[in-house]
């Protein structure tokens, strides 16, 4: 699900230009940002925070579980 997940937020992302994904207040939705920000987000920023808190989850467990 995640291959194919961001397979197609990537695929979106291809669909703009530069000028919407790096000019800021492009869109209107996404205020004072670009569209960009938004894509590396939902992409590489999200992926680098979920493996933060797996690897933070599996040293509490390593932890709990040391004698």
């Amino acid at each position: 699900m995640l291959k194919d997940s961001h397979k197609a937020v990537a695929a979106l992302i291809e669909t703009f230009d530069d000028d919407d994904l790096f000019t800021k207040k492009q869109l209107p939705w996404t205020g004072g940002s670009t569209l960009g920000s938004y894509g590396v987000s939902v992409t590489s920023g999200h992926y680098d925070w979920a493996m933060k808190k797996i690897k933070a989850q599996i040293k509490a467990l390593r932890e709990s579980f040391e004698i």
